[in-house]
């Protein structure tokens, strides 16, 4: 009879299982500015240093109205979920994350985790790690899109929104960035799945109706565009010229935030400049 220790397979998996990284600590909820959720553990960020709030351009009301919705958050008084929908590069991430920024600079009692949207299912389990801490939480999800074609995630979502048995605690909220307005395919065709495609939208349309606030984020035009170049140049003594930064988009198919921000690492560059 073969001793167990000495087959190839097990000594084989116990030299994989040594190799392995070990999982990540868990760290305190209350001594980092913005942590990842990793399904089992929450992980400080290495770094958290998003763009400043007010370099934000061309997104005042957006910017307003989550401001005052995260300030109620860190008073405690009722605060809304938040779907922040529209065209890629607008600022939805850049703006979920400045805002959270400005409060901590107040010296307001609050972090940012971010929840990948593969793990919403273990949302429960978070929710038990923060629901007794003194600070407020924003759970953020990026780039929503459910790729199961018809799978439970747009139900359990739902269910924490709505204020199930698994509803999210008092101290937090979710703000979810999405393309769509209504986070469903444009074309039900996409849907394969055997059950009626029909239900699958309905559901993913009830999970948008669930968020207190929606807020849409548009292309923007070039005035825009070259207007938020100019106020990140200007925060890091960069010179500008509009007719070279209308080029650098006309390059890449599109104007936007995301856009203008990797035009002003370019200027950096190029003006050896440090951002």
């Amino acid at each position: 009879m073969t001793d167990a220790a000495s087959d190839p397979l097990t000594r084989i998996a116990a030299a994989l299982e040594r190799m392995a990284p070990p999982p990540p600590a868990d760290s305190d909820p209350l001594a980092h500015p913005a942590y990842v959720w990793r399904g089992d553990a929450l992980v400080a960020t290495r770094a958290f240093a998003p763009l400043p709030f007010d370099l934000l351009t061309g997104i005042d009301q957006q910017k307003a109205v989550l401001l005052e919705n995260t300030r109620r958050l860190t008073d405690r008084l009722p605060a809304h979920d938040v779907l922040l929908w529209g065209a890629r590069g607008a600022g939805k991430s850049a703006l979920s994350k400045s805002v959270i920024a400005a409060l901590q600079a107040e010296g307001r009692a609050i972090a940012l985790i971010e929840v990948p949207g593969d793990r919403i299912e273990t949302l429960p389990a978070l929710f038990a790690r923060i629901a007794d801490a003194p600070r407020a939480f924003i759970l953020f999800i990026d780039d929503l899109g459910f790729d199961d074609h018809g799978g439970q995630t747009p139900r359990i979502l739902r269910s924490m929104l709505e204020g199930g048995a698994e509803a999210r605690p008092d101290n937090a909220r979710l703000y979810v960035t999405s393309n769509r307005r209504h986070i469903v395919a444009r074309d039900l065709k996409e849907q394969d799945s055997p059950i009626n495609p029909r239900d699958v939208v309905d559901d993913r349309l009830a999970l948008a109706d669930r968020f207190g606030l929606s807020l849409g984020f548009h292309v923007c035009d070039q005035a825009t565009y070259v207007a938020m170049i100019e106020r990140y140049a200007a925060a890091h003594g960069l010179t500008v010229d509009p007719q070279d930064a209308v080029q650098w988009a006309t390059q890449r198919g599109s104007r936007s935030g995301s856009v203008a921000w990797t035009y002003v690492v370019e200027l950096g560059g190029r003006q050896g400049v440090r951002l």
